[in-house]
């Protein structure tokens, strides 16, 4: 239902708003639940998770082109994701900058755009590339422009006000990619259309890894410390080994077959674009899990753990 709000057009209980001049805009959901939602405080947390120095594991001279970020709330993940958002500051200030996001509640079997108008953060918009998202829907069916596939995902809403805060002047493109065959083809086609166009532009794929423990049903090491370890150890570094061998035609089935990968979709996406914008490697900046860090902030051990990894593409 759309109805008039502040002068403007709301849709009410949908996160999508509609200003009377049709300009989208898609309203954050998890805001005040994986980031803190009043201005600030998120600022703050942003300077917080960034002042670490940046990474010196990419070799010097290679352009960093996309990186793989984690999308858990921001006291478990947030230092991954902000190591691989330093490097990629460190090696361009992109205009645009494609976020390939998991698909945890639509279940369209298509790609799905958000092809114009803008996200909100609590920094402030961002705007949507719209030019970028005709081109890439003309050179494909592949991908459909559908705002309210969006409206109750959080995977891509997590890192945008990351890029709004380091990449103030950036435009995005944000497609949800779901975890099937062509999800490879996806990324290639929007890493050709970038690369046709001239594009200054950057990708940024996003995924956790195993969701291990008795919350998730996913016990096959049994519960505690030794099922935590081998969750990382062995199978979240089955699926990472295959994503920084830049193996894009892989990573869906290892992700269906080992559980090791809740947006395995998105990451074959992010692997084929890289390629096209000319990375040869993937390089693991940080690995960890949610049983470590909170583990480690709370001094008690995690029945429950969630992998997370950030890595380079160059």
């Amino acid at each position: 239902m759309i109805v008039a709000s502040n002068g403007g057009c709301k849709a009410g209980t949908r996160r999508i708003a509609i200003s009377c001049e049709n300009m989208i805009v898609r309203e954050p959901i998890a805001a005040g639940r994986f980031y803190d939602a009043q201005p600030e405080r998120c600022r703050n947390e942003l300077r917080q998770l960034l002042g670490t120095s940046i990474t010196d594991l990419v070799p010097s001279g290679r352009k960093v082109v996309a990186g793989l970020v984690p999308h858990a709330g921001w006291t478990c993940s947030g230092a991954v994701a902000a190591l691989v958002y330093q490097t990629l500051a460190a090696s361009s200030t992109p205009a645009t900058i494609v976020v390939f996001g998991g698909v945890h509640r639509h279940r369209g079997r298509q790609a799905a755009m958000f092809a114009e108008g803008q996200w909100e953060t609590p920094l402030g918009p961002v705007e949507i590339d719209a030019r970028l998202a005709e081109r890439v829907m003309g050179h494909t069916n592949l991908v459909v422009s559908d705002p309210y596939a969006h409206e109750g995902e959080h995977s891509i809403e997590v890192q945008v006000p990351f890029l709004r805060y380091i990449f103030p002047e950036a435009k995005i493109l944000p497609i949800m990619v779901p975890p099937g065959s062509t999800a490879d083809e996806v990324g290639d086609t929007v890493g050709r259309t970038l690369t046709t166009y001239n594009y200054d532009a950057i990708i940024v794929g996003t995924t956790d890894l195993t969701h291990y423990g008795p919350n998730y049903g996913f016990t096959p090491q049994g519960i505690g410390a030794d099922g935590n370890e081998w969750a990382k150890d062995v199978n979240d570094a089955r699926f990472v080994e295959l994503v920084c061998a830049m193996q894009a035609d892989s990573v869906v089935s290892e992700a269906l077959e080992h559980r090791n990968a809740c947006s395995s979709g998105a990451v074959a996406a992010t692997i084929a674009a890289a390629k096209k914008l000319g990375a040869s490697e993937g390089v693991v900046l940080e690995q960890t899990s949610s049983s470590e860090v909170l583990s480690k902030k709370m001094g008690t051990p995690q029945s429950d753990s969630v992998g997370y990894v950030g890595i380079a593409f160059s």
